[in-house]
Formats: structure tokens, C-alpha cells, sequence
């Protein structure tokens, strides 16, 4: 186990160094000069090259980007260009509220989808399964930002039940933390949670006709124990592929879902950096969700070594 952990850490440094050089050459492949941008419209050429040559833009490409690496493995993401703050400081500012709701994401799906999966193809071909399909077949044909304006319209609007907008960090209480989350969390995962348990039900379906399954139930064990100990045990692989796939639905629903509901977290910073274009901003942020990715694709990885006997260490 711990040498097949080590090949896969091993194999995700050549990735992270493709995705460092691709979130570098963001600076050239966006259109628009960043010290045309900082200089502002009056501005003349040489104000312009001297912007230029105090972020390093003149020096070649090469030069540049293995500067910028460097101090990324120093922990140095750069500055940013109009607030002149560290990006490392600016995203730790706003990680929190990311982080909180992307989990709280995470766990809501899992713990609606997979049951629903579940009776889904326990019920299969009943009312119940054609409810389940219907509901995730709605919920994956809607937007995000959709779901987020009725969820806020109705609970936070209409019935006054939960805060429509905003974020209270951990520190100031559980219960407030959770309030705010419950709806943002509810938009977000809507679609995440229909693409689960259309997978889940296609998983468990294909499960529940092999021969183990019939044998389980013709020694008399009940309905629960072969639901969800022998048969969702063999059909997780699928289902825990899908669930580290849709980690980038969270990372890229994160960003329309903080806007809705107005929360100040990585989302919004994104945004603000990509209209002021603040270019070390937006590299630093990307680097971060694209670890984020990497290192779950890599738990995924290691996940199946635990729920597959038949995958060699």
C-alpha cells in the first residue's frame, strides 16, 4: 500500500509541473497588456515600459516562468497587481468560506445521493425509481445559478428561514457557520447529486444480478445488509470515480454559487481578479484549485485499493 502511494505522489509531479506551466502562460495567452491595464488610458508608452519592466515582462519567456516557479516552491505566489497584498495572504483570507462550502457540498451529495441511488435500483422499474430518475434528470438540466435565486427566493425570501446572502466564519459559531451554507450548499450540489445517483442506481442494478447477491438472499439475510454491505461495497468503484470527478463541479460551481449568495470566498476573487485582470491573482488561485484536483484524484486512487481487492498494490 504505502509504495503504491509513493508511484502515485510520484506520478502527479510531472502533471502539477504541465499545469504550472499552462496557469503561467495564462499571462500571454489573455489578451491585453497587464501594464497597459495598471498605467491606466493616459498613460504614455514609457509609463507604460517602465510598468513593464518593474513586473518583469520584458525579460523572455523562460526566464520568467522559472523565476515565478522558484518562488512558487518557496512558497511565494506573487503580488498582486492593484492591491499590492501577497496573493498567498489574499487567498488565505478567502479560503474558508471555499473550503466550508465545497465539504458541506460534498457531504450533503453523498449522503442523499447514494441512498437514492440505492432504492432506486432496489425499486427498479416501480414508481419510486421513475420519481428518483425524474427528480435527478431536472436537477441535472438546471443551471446552478438557477437553483441558488429559487432556493434563495423561496426560504430566505418568502419564509424568512435562512440568511438569503452571506458568510459567518467558524470561529463565530457552528450553527450561524451552517445556516449560511444551507442554501448555497443545496444550489450547488443539485447537480452533483443527480449525476450520483443516476450512477449509483446504474452500478447497484448491474451488482444486484450477480450470483452472490441471489445466493445472500436465498440464505435469508435482509434487504439492508444486501443493499448496502455486499452490493454497494462491490459497486463502489464507479461511484467513488464519480464523486473525485465531481470535485471540479465544485470548484467551478463554487464560483457562480459565491456570487449568487454573495459569499467572499475564493469564487469572488476570481472574478474581481479576472475583470481588474490581475494576472497573480488568478495564476495563484488556479495553481490552488488545480492541486485541490490533482491531490483528490489521487485519494480517489488510493480509495480503490480499499474497496477493490482485485487492483495490485
Amino acid at each position: 500500500m504505502l509504495s503504491y502511494i509513493l508511484r502515485r505522489i510520484l506520478s502527479t509531479l510531472p502533471v502539477m509541473g504541465i499545469v504550472a506551466l499552462f496557469v503561467f502562460s495564462l499571462l500571454y495567452i489573455a489578451p491585453g497588456d497587464p501594464a497597459a491595464v495598471i498605467a491606466g488610458d493616459q498613460a504614455s508608452p514609457a509609463d507604460v515600459e517602465r510598468i513593464r519592466q518593474s513586473l518583469g515582462l520584458d525579460r523572455p519567456f523562460l526566464v520568467q516562468f522559472g523565476t515565478w516557479l522558484w518562488d512558487i516552491l518557496h512558497g511565494n505566489l506573487g503580488t498582486s497587481i492593484f492591491t499590492n497584498l501577497p496573493v498567498a495572504k489574499m487567498i488565505a483570507q478567502r479560503i474558508e468560506p471555499t473550503l466550508s462550502l465545497m465539504a458541506i457540498t460534498l457531504v450533503l451529495t453523498i449522503l442523499v445521493a447514494v441512498p437514492l441511488g440505492v432504492v432506486a435500483a432496489w425499486k427498479a422499474g416501480s414508481w419510486i425509481d421513475r420519481t428518483i430518475m425524474a427528480f435527478a434528470v431536472f436537477a441535472f438540466s438546471l443551471p446552478v445559478f438557477v437553483v441558488g435565486y429559487v432556493l434563495a427566493y423561496v426560504f430566505a425570501l418568502h419564509f424568512e428561514w435562512l440568511p438569503v446572502q452571506g458568510y459567518t466564519p467558524l470561529s463565530n459559531g457552528v450553527w450561524p457557520w451552517f445556516q449560511n451554507l444551507i442554501l448555497p450548499a443545496l444550489a450547488l450540489g443539485s447537480v452533483y447529486i443527480a449525476l450520483i445517483a443516476r450512477i449509483t442506481r446504474a452500478s447497484m442494478l448491474e451488482v444486484l444480478q450477480q450470483d452472490y447477491v441471489r445466493t445472500a438472499r436465498a440464505k435469508g439475510l435482509d434487504q439492508r445488509s444486501i443493499l448496502f454491505i455486499h452490493a454497494l461495497k462491490n459497486a463502489a468503484v464507479p461511484i467513488v470515480t464519480v464523486i473525485g470527478i465531481g470535485i471540479a463541479l465544485l470548484i467551478g460551481g463554487a464560483v457562480v454559487t459565491e456570487s449568487v449568495f454573495a459569499i467572499p470566498g475564493l469564487g469572488r476573487l476570481t472574478i474581481d481578479a479576472i475583470l481588474r485582470r490581475d494576472y497573480p491573482v488568478i495564476q495563484g488561485i488556479v495553481l490552488l484549485f488545480s492541486f485541490l484536483y490533482v491531490l483528490v484524484n489521487l485519494m480517489v486512487d488510493v480509495t480503490y485499493t480499499l474497496v477493490d481487492p482485485r487492483i495490485r498494490y
